[in-house]
């Protein structure tokens, strides 16, 4: 069981690497590809910023017990990040600053009652605020590495990897991935999707990639 106390600093450290990557980029730089097909790092900031907001709906949920989805509707995540793909490197710095203290702040504010309050996530699953900051963690520590500025799996938490591998197996079936060798943070990459190296089956052969996740 992950502690609350943990994915929420888990979500904080993510933030502060995105954010030590973006402070970097000007726009020809902003402009360029992450490790994600179609999406550039300007897809990228506009999909976290637009995260922090639909998690902040999840939040205001567990606070009022009045049902917030994270989006209207099926289209609003993809159309969000198409509109903010096209703001300036500098309006999308400042969306993801503004939405992520914004979410920080009203996590903070939950009671304990609160955190165990039921919300539905984007992907219709039913589950306790106190999940909130665990996909949260999730979405800035992997992003962070898709961004493509230096941030690796391996500069992620070690506990933190760890539970992504039993997340990801878990959703992408345990019998659909095969049994593979590496060290954990190219293991972790792998499972994700992500590129890696070093990553073999049990005879030695280079693993086959896997699709993105995430």
């Amino acid at each position: 069981m992950r502690e609350l106390k943990t994915t929420l600093a888990w979500a904080a450290e993510g933030t502060a690497l995105c954010r030590k990557v973006l402070v970097g980029l000007d726009e020809t730089s902003y402009d360029a590809p992450s490790t994600l097909p179609g999406w550039t790092r300007k897809h990228l900031v506009a999909h976290l910023a637009g995260n922090a907001e639909a998690l902040g709906n999840l939040v205001h949920w567990a606070r009022t017990g009045e049902p917030t989805p994270m989006y209207t509707s099926p289209g609003q995540r993809g159309a969000d990040i198409e509109t903010g793909a096209r703001l300036s490197g500098a309006r999308l710095t400042a969306w993801f600053e503004e939405s992520a203290q914004t979410l920080t702040d009203a996590m903070a504010a939950l009671t304990a009652e609160q955190w165990r309050a039921e919300v539905v996530t984007a992907q219709g699953r039913t589950v306790p605020a106190s999940e909130i900051p665990w996909l949260r963690a999730r979405e800035v520590l992997v992003h962070a590495v898709d961004l493509d500025d230096g941030v690796r799996f391996a500069d992620l938490p070690a506990e933190f990897r760890a539970e992504l591998r039993v997340d990801i197996l878990a959703k992408r079936g345990g019998t659909a991935v095969p049994t593979v060798h590496g060290t954990p943070a190219e293991v972790t990459a792998y499972l994700a999707g992500r590129p890696y190296e070093g990553v073999t089956t049990p005879d030695g052969t280079p693993a086959e990639p896997l699709p993105p996740w995430l």
